[in-house]
């Protein structure tokens, strides 16, 4: 049986939503893709590799501010200031990572909250760089006008063209983090993750290996950040809040971490979401932590992990059904 190619058949679907022709969707569309690419980084370290972090917010708005600093302050192009953003958050985890997995369990999370916490009254302080409390508004967009040059692209609004770039820096990454996953690299973080002892005792590494995971789940969470930070047209010490931990953590146990595409649908769960609750009522926390407490216990493995047993169950009941 043939897999289906699931990016592709997902690009093309994306790709076609600006043709729609509504501002709306393509706003929607182009925050749930940067925030799919954020919480996926997320499972690296959470799903995969077994490390509850609480402060993955951190190199999010690393990222976001080194590449508003490099385009707004500095006049670098956005191709430079893109992938400085990754490496910046990689940098940045794998130093806080160096002394997080020195702990493990809940001393491990809330260490990597305390690194978080110091970033964001960095961000929140530091005038001269980061702009403090008021953050540095009016990020200008990168030169898409070789968008509007490739036939059939060249009607669309900035905004539509910079969904475009988005959409595929975020298949870029997704491909990179699926290649990361699928790798020798990526078995031996499950390993660790089922079980780290006995992961040592047969000659891993493990805190290296757990580090090397940290650095990679930073820096593409920096690239997150970058992208989140154009689309937002400013970035703001929110970004490297606890609640933007929160958040991600949410969208990838809604999804269903540990399933690679799980945390893209609870990122795109979480937003749709958000968006109907809140034009009925105020109370979309209330509501979100009712989900949550029903997701929790009946739904332990979130709504790809349970989609997949729901099939699965289906399908031996009707192999059982033939003669």
């Amino acid at each position: 049986m043939k897999r289906i190619p699931w990016t592709l058949i997902l690009f093309v679907a994306a790709f076609a939503i600006p043709w729609a022709g509504s501002r709306f969707y393509t706003f929607i569309a182009t925050d749930v893709a940067i925030l799919a690419l954020f919480a996926l980084s997320l499972n690296l370290l959470l799903g995969y590799t077994g490390l509850v972090s609480f402060g993955h917010a951190a190199y999010f708005g690393i990222g976001a501010y080194t590449c508003a600093i490099s385009m707004k302050t500095l006049g670098l192009p956005f191709w430079l200031g893109f992938p400085a953003a990754g490496v910046m958050g990689g940098l940045f985890a794998l130093v806080f990572g160096f002394f997080c997995v020195r702990l493990t369990k809940i001393y491990f999370a809330m260490l990597t909250l305390a690194f978080a916490q110091i970033v964001w009254a960095v961000c929140f302080k530091w005038n001269g760089v980061t702009g403090g409390e008021q953050g540095m508004p009016n990020v200008p967009y990168p030169d898409l006008d070789w968008i509007g040059a490739i036939p059939g692209l060249g009607g669309f609004r900035v905004g539509d063209r910079f969904y475009f770039l988005t959409l595929v820096l975020v298949t870029l990454a997704i491909l990179a983090l699926r290649r990361i996953v699928r790798s020798p690299f990526g078995r031996i973080l499950t390993v660790i993750r089922e079980n780290p002892e006995r992961a040592e005792f047969i000659g891993i590494d493990v805190r290296r290996y757990q580090l090397a995971a940290f650095a990679v789940a930073g820096a593409f969470a920096g690239l997150a950040g970058a992208l989140f930070g154009i689309f937002n047209r400013g970035v703001f010490p929110d970004f490297a809040y606890w609640t933007k931990s929160a958040e991600v953590l949410i969208m990838t146990i809604l999804g269903g971490m540990g399933h690679f595409w799980g945390p893209a649908v609870g990122a795109a769960a979480l937003t749709i979401l958000n968006l109907q609750i809140t034009a009925y009522t105020q109370y979309w926390p209330l509501i979100l932590g009712s989900i949550l407490i029903v997701l929790l216990f009946a739904f332990p493995g979130g709504l790809v992990g349970t989609s997949i047993d729901l099939f699965r169950r289906i399908r031996r009941g009707r192999d059982a059904g033939r003669p």
